[in-house]
């Protein structure tokens, strides 16, 4: 689509002026999630849904709530991602393909929420998880065994103070949460994957440490322009729309529709600018941006089965149990978080160190970025 030369020098400001505020990809999701605040007048106030006791891991027993009208005694999904954006840094709410199953954790004898977890189908690729493989996945057996953990956030003073990221990360890989996937995703699930917030950003991720029960795998690739938003991406929209002819660069119904729409407005801008110097300033800030997104580490469990592999290469048909199997109970999960959680507690009193402060995005964004 080639529009003429005032467009596409106004378009293209719009993408400079918007992208040179961000240095770091947490610059970005930073003004991201201040915008989401922003427009929400049903966060506040949040705090004494969140669990912030000075109590020891081994007093503590935790309710796993189920979100949405299919569960019985389960709780409103509005409920859910109003908790979950007071306390993420991450836009999670997202959709996703496919089927989906949301938890909120809470302490049981406080019934505070320590915690939010969202499981759904996997990713159709994966570097790491090919590697892993040693070939690309088949994926009508890929899909048959294999689930994905997208939202792992622990609520704030509890991650800090209790690991407590790695206690969801653990329930995730329970029998308990296989269980569960099996009967809502129609499945037999034998893999579980994730990956963190960041990967090239820290070489740290709640999910290490955590051997037997999930392991670190490599690095996912990843090139692509985060998204703009809000007013800017609805100016260059309309813009664009009236430019093709009242039409939308893309169908309503396409699957990443604004992710698509934004890479037409990109491609349109290059062949129609004439000013070179215009378009190298374009092109810069737009391989800058690219720059931004992070390859993320990647993690997965096998739920304690010993031919996971090979069932997923097809070499296999049957998931077989393996010598940890007993250690993925839910029970001994949390026993084993339980060890870890003590010694981190107890060093975080002696050194002065425990928090009790409950961190929400609605009421104070000087908080850390990474969760």
């Amino acid at each position: 689509m080639i529009i003429s030369e005032a467009d596409a020098t106004w378009a293209a400001d719009k993408f400079i002026d918007y992208f040179k505020n961000f240095v770091s990809i947490e610059d970005y999701l930073r003004y991201v999630k201040k915008e989401l605040v922003c427009q929400s007048n049903q966060l506040t106030p949040l705090k004494d849904y969140f669990f912030n006791e000075d109590i020891s891991p081994e007093e503590m027993e935790f309710d796993i709530k189920f979100i949405g009208q299919r569960f019985s005694n389960s709780l409103p999904q509005e409920h859910y991602k109003n908790l979950l954006a007071a306390v993420s840094s991450h836009n999670n709410e997202s959709n996703i393909p496919g089927r989906e199953l949301r938890w909120m954790i809470f302490e049981k004898r406080t019934q505070q929420t320590v915690g939010f977890i969202r499981f759904g189908s996997p990713t159709i690729n994966s570097k790491p998880r090919n590697l892993w493989l040693g070939q690309p996945a088949n994926l009508s057996l890929f899909n048959r065994h294999a689930a994905m953990g997208f939202v792992i956030v622990p609520s704030q003073p509890f991650g800090y103070n209790y690991l407590g990221g790695k206690l969801l990360a653990l329930m995730c890989v329970s029998h308990f949460a296989r269980e569960t996937l099996n009967e809502v995703f129609e499945k037999d699930i034998g893999l579980f994957e994730t990956t963190s917030l960041y990967g090239s950003t820290t070489s740290a991720s709640q999910y290490d440490g955590l051997k037997p029960f999930m392991r670190y795998k490599g690095l996912t690739e990843s090139k692509f322009l985060p998204l703009l938003h809000d007013k800017v991406f609805h100016e260059l929209h309309d813009r664009f729309t009236l430019l093709n002819n009242n039409t939308p660069l893309t169908d309503n119904r396409a699957s990443s529709k604004k992710m698509k729409r934004q890479t037409k407005m990109i491609a349109s801008i290059k062949k129609s600018l004439q000013n070179k110097e215009k378009l190298k300033e374009f092109n810069s800030i737009i391989e800058m941006a690219f720059g931004l997104t992070q390859k993320k580490r990647f993690y997965i469990s096998e739920y304690g089965y010993k031919n996971v592999r090979e069932v997923i290469r097809g070499d296999e048909d049957k998931l077989i149990r393996g010598p940890n199997w007993d250690k993925f109970y839910l029970d001994n999960i949390i026993s084993w978080w339980k060890r870890k959680a003590g010694k981190r507690y107890e060093k975080l009193k002696q050194e002065g160190r425990f928090r009790d402060k409950v961190e929400l995005w609605t009421e104070d964004d000087d908080i850390q970025i990474i969760r």
